[in-house]
């Protein structure tokens, strides 16, 4: 099988790859997603934040080198609780820190990814960007840049 590395496919030259930042998992019952990430696998619970402009608090869980993100609606009308009263608990996105949010989301959307608004705040105080699961192979892609 022939891999092509990520700089044959549009990476700047001298460009860093992005790597895995964190999976964004909706949760209806947080105390019970707690219980199962944290008391029963084990995973370490290194933050909490409140994102008012999505209706979101989030709970962070190390996990290697990345992070399982738990997002628990705190607007039913925001993005996540539209998405846990349409489909239910689950995987609702992935995120990849890349070192250039501007360049990164310009080079995506000259390759047909269309961006979901504007870059904008997340959690940690990182600039985020989504991109439409129709245009990422079914995934709803997220990019992260920390300042």
């Amino acid at each position: 099988m022939n891999r092509r590395s990520a700089k044959s496919e549009g990476m700047p030259k001298g460009g860093s790859a992005p790597r895995l930042d964190h999976v964004g998992v909706a949760v209806a019952d947080v105390a019970a997603a707690l219980r199962l990430y944290r008391d029963l696998l084990g995973l370490e619970l290194v933050g909490t934040d409140e994102v008012p402009e999505q209706g979101i608090r989030t709970h962070h869980l190390k996990l290697g080198e990345a992070e399982l993100e738990l997002l628990e609606p705190t607007d039913p009308e925001g993005p996540i609780g539209k998405f846990l009263a349409k489909r239910g608990p689950g995987i609702h996105h992935v995120a990849f820190r890349v070192a250039d949010l501007d360049a990164t989301a310009k080079r995506l959307a000259a390759a047909g990814c269309t961006p979901l608004g504007e870059p904008s705040r997340g959690a940690q105080g990182k600039r985020i960007l989504f991109f439409h699961p129709a245009t990422t192979g079914g995934v709803l892609l997220e990019i992260c840049e920390v300042r």
